[in-house]
């Protein structure tokens, strides 16, 4: 089974979000700022996260519509707080 291009570009961009997601840990590592921390967890969030739950995790467990969405939702609503915290 080929992956089709909106699968494809979904995964280019869960991988290009888990690659900044890595370089504000590595901020955090370095410099031991929380902000970086909440940063890369809210960016992983918004990229990586709705990836999994959409592509791997919703057909594996058999979610429906209604529960891949909710994961996705929360995974959005999670980054957001996270990110909301790195800027203050």
């Amino acid at each position: 089974m080929t992956p089709d291009t909106v699968t494809v570009a979904a995964g280019l961009t869960a991988a290009l979000g888990l690659f900044v997601a890595y370089q504000a840990y590595r901020g955090y590592r370095r410099n031991g700022s929380k902000p970086m921390l909440y940063l890369a967890v809210g960016i992983a969030c918004f990229t990586a996260i709705p990836f999994v739950l959409t592509e791997l995790l919703a057909p594996a467990m058999t979610w429906s519509d209604g529960q891949t969405l909710l994961g996705v939702v929360t995974a959005y609503n999670v980054g957001l707080v996270a990110i909301l915290w790195s800027l203050r």
